[in-house]
Formats: C-alpha cells, structure tokens, sequence
C-alpha cells in the first residue's frame, strides 16, 4: 500500500518474514520519512535500516496494529482542505511539486479513455 500524507511517503507491505510475528514493514525512500512516522505516530517503529540494494532504501518494521493505530492517527488529526497545499507547509515547496507530479500522473485515471472502462478491484483481503 502507498501511503502519501502531508508528512512523508511510505510504501506498507508484508514480507514474508512479517507473517510470523504479526509485523509490517514500512518503506520509504527518504529516512527523514521514517524518523517522523517513529516520533509523531508509531513510537513502536524499529530501526531504521538503510540499503541500496532494495527499490526503497529505509525501512522498519512495526507490530500491524500499530502500523494501523498511525494511520487512524493521521486521519483523525486531518485539518486540511488541500493536500498539496498542506504538503507545502508540512515539507516544503519541492515536495509538494514533486506530489503534484504523482497527482498529474494518477488524473489519467479519471479522464484517459483507457482506464475508464478499468475493472473495479477485488476487495481481497
């Protein structure tokens, strides 16, 4: 799951090596991202461990349930009604454009041709 808020971008998945003990591991692509997770919503975020070997460079691991208590977290602290605007504020001008380029890239959903006729997801859980 992408995850783009107003504080950082991160990538949540579950690695094999989650399954057993009931973790995520959370990955982004600056540290800073990461650090501010771990002090504003996810205390219980590991360390940080840093890769050039892996598509995202840092990257922890934290029980799910916590993983999900940040991102209620985020929601019920949302007081924005523009998130690139809020983007700007929180991190900057240069990542809010950067975040417009994502947005720009994701609008081709709404008005290509191609991905108007797009199957609806699964739901699987």
């Amino acid at each position: 799951m992408w995850l783009i808020t107003p504080t950082g971008f991160y990538s949540i998945v579950e690695k094999p090596t989650d399954q057993k003990q009931d973790t995520l591991t959370v990955r982004a692509r600056v540290r800073s991202d990461l650090v501010g997770l771990k002090r504003t919503y996810c205390p219980s975020l590991g360390r940080i461990r840093e890769s050039d070997d892996t598509d995202y460079r840092y990257r922890a691991t934290a029980k799910r349930t916590d993983v999900a208590d940040a991102v209620a977290q985020m929601i019920a602290g949302l007081r924005y009604s523009n998130f690139k605007s809020e983007v700007a504020v929180q991190q900057g001008l240069e990542r809010a454009h950067l975040y417009h380029d994502v947005w720009d890239a994701l609008h081709r959903l709404q008005d290509d041709p191609m991905f108007a006729a797009s199957r609806p997801a699964t739901g699987r859980a």
